[in-house]
């Protein structure tokens, strides 16, 4: 069964890890290799940490998928993140906002990192808007699900999910955070570009929930076409709002275009791989407060993009990988509970 979901994780790993030690070897000899095999290990498991909330929500769109579509996640897909989302994507921002060619961009991400990475910083206020409203709309399109039948924070989330029943309560919050993030923490040369970057995400996200609804989620299965494209199409612009993060705090750690994609490739295929292996075990249906800890970990990642439109603002990239990881910790310790209390009261915990 692991070897069913990571195999191609593993070969990917392999792949990249040989490509990071040829590119030092070639660059600096035996010492610049091992130091840059080593930084692409640890980008990798950045990542992962960034991203394991990902994988639980990707699993939880994934499982409504066909095998088929499920096997496009995991090849296609990953082309996707690591090509298109971790490459290409931050560099059409940067030629954007910097009003610079794509090529010219491009040339410059290969040729000359640490003036990329430069640019890369000055697009963070965008990049962080555009990310953390997408995000803050996922989580915020969950916790307030009014057809949500099982509450982890019980009391705060069933106050939540009467809010929920207002039509497009959650668009007016985010759309009031993003306002108010823009006025009070952007810098007023900036704000206009956050103002339009952050409606752009909450224009995506109301687009693909809006293309979504089209078709049945419980007969998704039963659908190869349309509707596994679309559900395919949303897991890509989600995984592209966590991967903008993690880009620009990978050149935090080096400046080395070839590295970063080398360790970011390796995360990217690890979370795809986790994904699949939480649909084909069951995990959601096992922890079932899992999904909960997942969107709460998303929400606090949204709230840190968000903090990160001001440049004052630095929050370390250990905090954020860290407190999601303890939001999905801590639900399964509570679903693990809350599943002991159902067997002791001869109830079956899968419900």
């Amino acid at each position: 069964m692991i070897q069913r979901e990571f195999g191609f994780a593993f070969g990917v790993t392999v792949v990249a890890l040989i490509l990071a030690a040829w590119y030092g070897f070639n660059l600096g000899g035996l010492s610049v290799a091992l130091n840059f095999l080593l930084i692409a290990v640890v980008l990798g498991v950045m990542e992962v940490s960034l991203s394991f909330d990902n994988a639980v929500v990707n699993a939880s769109v994934l499982k409504n998928m066909t095998e088929k579509w499920q096997r496009r996640f995991l090849i296609w897909g990953i082309l996707i993140a690591v090509v298109g989302m971790r490459l290409v994507f931050p560099i059409a921002i940067v030629a954007i906002t910097a009003g610079l060619g794509f090529g010219e961009v491009a040339s410059l991400a290969l040729n000359d990192a640490p003036r990329y990475g430069e640019y890369l910083e000055e697009a963070e206020v965008v990049i962080s808007a555009f990310g953390g409203t997408f995000l803050l709309m996922v989580a915020l399109n969950y916790l307030m699900d009014p057809d949500k039948d099982e509450h982890w924070l019980a009391g705060f989330e069933r106050r939540l999910a009467g809010l929920g029943k207002l039509d497009t309560v959650q668009a007016i919050i985010a759309g009031v955070v993003l306002l108010a993030i823009t006025h009070f923490f952007v810098t007023p040369d900036e704000q206009f570009a956050a103002l339009v970057a952050g409606m752009v995400g909450l224009l995506v996200y109301l687009a693909m929930n809006a293309i979504g609804g089209l078709f049945d989620p419980n007969d998704m299965a039963a659908k190869a076409g349309a509707a596994g494209f679309t559900a395919f199409m949303y897991l890509e612009v989600l995984d592209a709002s966590f991967s903008l993060d993690g880009v620009i705090g990978a050149f935090a750690v080096t400046k080395e275009i070839v590295i970063i994609s080398a360790g970011l490739a390796i995360g990217a295929v690890f979370v795809r791989s986790l994904t699949l292996f939480l649909v084909h075990q069951g995990t959601l249906a096992q922890y079932r407060f899992l999904e909960h800890g997942a969107h709460y970990g998303i929400l606090a990642l949204a709230v840190i993009m968000l903090a990160h439109t001001n440049r004052n603002v630095h929050i370390p990239e250990l905090f954020t990988g860290l407190i999601g990881v303890a939001f999905i910790a801590a639900s399964i310790w509570s679903s693990v509970r809350a599943n002991r209390r159902d067997l002791a009261k001869g109830h079956s915990p899968d419900h």
